[in-house]
């Protein structure tokens, strides 16, 4: 549909825009869209530079181990996630 636009539909299509808007208008447009165009390229630099510094961050927060307990509020049961649970011995009892 718009790939046949040549010359003559160009100028055809300024022409209505400058009848449209007007002479006086147009570089105050042209202006406030340049204006526009430098503050998305600014903010989108910024949205990657932050980016990058997200996914590598300087200093890692250490991270507390985790905790399984075997029931609520026993805490004698408690033991890191990496270590396997001690088998019940009854031969002691013997």
């Amino acid at each position: 549909m718009f790939g046949r636009l040549g010359a003559p539909e160009i100028i055809l299509i300024l022409v209505v825009v400058v009848l449209l808007f007007g002479a006086k208008r147009l570089p105050d447009m042209a202006r406030s869209l340049g204006q526009s165009l430098r503050i998305l390229k600014s903010e989108t630099k910024a949205m990657k530079a932050d980016g990058a510094a997200q996914d590598h961050p300087a200093d890692p927060a250490p991270v507390a181990p985790k905790t399984i307990q075997a029931a609520p509020g026993d805490t004698a049961g408690a033991r890191p996630v990496g270590e396997q649970a001690a088998a019940p011995q009854r031969d002691a009892q013997r």
